[in-house]
């Protein structure tokens, strides 16, 4: 209680509040709720360091000045009342001098809710409603990629390969709400022969509203998993708003992961599947899969294709092959397509091999799902190395299905069977364990308390010869 108390009044408290804000994307709900179950202020930031933008910036100054302000009324009125042996105006001072950490605290928030409610909201409508008609005027193949995972990887590579022999626009980065759409459909040139849109998925009813104001010609299922289980409760609620992409098309030209199993349970016949050993027709063969790239090749009737990329991960040849498919079903030569996979390589975050101290680092920290740890772990068992070494923070948005999650995740860690297993310790490690216990895992096991000190001095726990996947986001304000 008394470190707590302490900690309203540190010099870097201000700092912490923006922090914390910028970690809940500035949404006011989960910023509170973080608050209030903050024990010690002067201990919050485990995962990463405040990115000094210029909101960020402006706030901490705001709060610092707001906060300064209130110290000094308080002082004046503490006075005023130590002078006048006022006991009310004693009683009231000392109010205002202690209260200010917290007061300030919620006062930050008022104007970015004045900002959302009376300029953003109104603005993103207006641009949301323009974009339909801009989308359902141009005349580009468009193309919308959904699910709970592998989205952006999907869209940049029909962005990559697609893009060497078609003129392609594609939604930047992750930005896949009606909001970001819409600022992309007023960027269009208005010649482009192909649009891809990537969908996020954050509520039900999200991608039904997605694909009636975007009107796509193509869908994609990248796969289901468990993810975002807060807001959607079930894995079948959320499925049924990514497939609800596939209604909007009638069923046509709809492309489904055939290596998610919850994928496949919610097809059709008329859906397409895709994977890393056939796609419309193609058949995909010689698979070879190194820290550096794969290389593997596609056959239909008299056509062949030998392909190399710089992704790795075995699971992502399906997607590529799919790209593959579609770029040949739309015209584009065999040259260009060779070239575009040529040019395929790690996203940041994803499958994100780095060379440090003689040993490799696969970056695979965006976000994360459990088919990604599947993904992972078996990449992890397929490459050559001295030692190898796991870390996770374990994965967030599970919601009642957390415990089952996180279990499975600890069974399929001890299948893969790794050197050593680092757990970022939080209120799910346990459960990772049990799974670990569950698989007979032998290996070694080490509980990580700051997980900013281990990411940050990673370059002395990794050898010549060791492969450290790092898997999973975890940020702070999830407990």
């Amino acid at each position: 209680m008394i470190s707590r108390i302490t900690s309203f009044f540190g010099p870097s408290y201000p700092k912490t509040l923006v922090y914390m804000l910028q970690s809940t994307e500035y949404d006011v709900k989960p910023y509170i709720a973080w608050y209030w179950r903050t024990n010690n202020f002067k201990d919050v930031s485990h995962r990463r360091n405040l990115d000094k933008t210029r909101r960020a910036q402006l706030l901490a100054a705001g709060l610092r000045t707001g906060m300064l302000l209130q110290i000094i009324v308080g002082i004046m009125v503490l006075i005023q009342g130590l002078r006048a042996n006022q006991m009310s105006d004693i009683y009231f001072g000392l109010a205002i001098l202690i209260s200010y950490p917290v007061i300030w605290a919620h006062l930050i928030v008022i104007p970015l809710t004045i900002a959302r409610i009376f300029i953003v909201k109104p603005k993103d409508y207006k641009a949301v409603k323009t974009s339909r008609k801009i989308f359902e005027e141009h005349g580009a193949i468009k193309i919308a990629v959904a699910g709970s995972y592998g989205k952006t990887t999907m869209k940049e590579l029909l962005l990559t390969i697609l893009g060497e022999g078609k003129k392609v626009a594609a939604t930047p980065a992750n930005k896949n709400v009606a909001v970001s759409h819409a600022y992309f459909a007023k960027k269009l040139d208005g010649d482009e022969e192909i649009v891809i849109i990537e969908y996020g998925e954050g509520a039900p009813g999200d991608v039904a509203r997605f694909a009636k104001n975007t009107k796509p010609t193509i869908g994609i299922i990248t796969g289901i998993a468990p993810a975002h289980l807060d807001k959607y409760k079930t894995i079948d609620a959320a499925a049924k708003d990514i497939f609800s992409l596939a209604d909007f098309l009638h069923g046509k030209n709809v492309y489904v992961n055939n290596e998610s199993q919850l994928a496949k349970k919610y097809s059709k016949a008329s859906y397409t599947l895709y994977d890393q050993k056939a796609v419309l027709g193609w058949k995909i063969t010689n698979i070879s899969v190194k820290i550096n790239g794969m290389s593997f090749s596609m056959q239909k009737g008299a056509q062949k294709l030998d392909l190399q990329t710089g992704l790795i991960g075995r699971h992502l040849i399906g997607s590529l092959a799919l790209c593959v498919a579609l770029g040949k079903e739309l015209g584009c030569s065999d040259s260009d397509i060779i070239s575009g996979v040529a040019k395929t390589i790690p996203f940041e975050h994803r499958m994100q091999p780095r060379e440090i101290a003689g040993g490799y680092i696969i970056d695979d920290t965006y976000n994360g799902n459990l088919e990604g740890v599947r993904a992972g772990l078996q990449l992890l068992s397929e490459l050559n190395a001295r030692r190898k070494i796991y870390v996770t923070p374990g994965l967030v948005d599970q919601g009642k299905e957390s415990k089952n999650v996180h279990q499975e995740m600890g069974t399929l860690i001890a299948k893969a069977n790794p050197s050593k297993v680092v757990l970022m310790r939080n209120s799910v490690t346990h459960w990772i364990c049990d799974g670990l216990t569950t698989g007979a895992y032998q290996g070694e096991i080490v509980i990580e308390k700051k997980p900013l000190d281990f990411y940050t001095n990673i370059n002395q726990i990794i050898a010549a010869g060791d492969i450290m996947l790092l898997q999973n986001d975890w940020t702070d304000n999830y407990k």
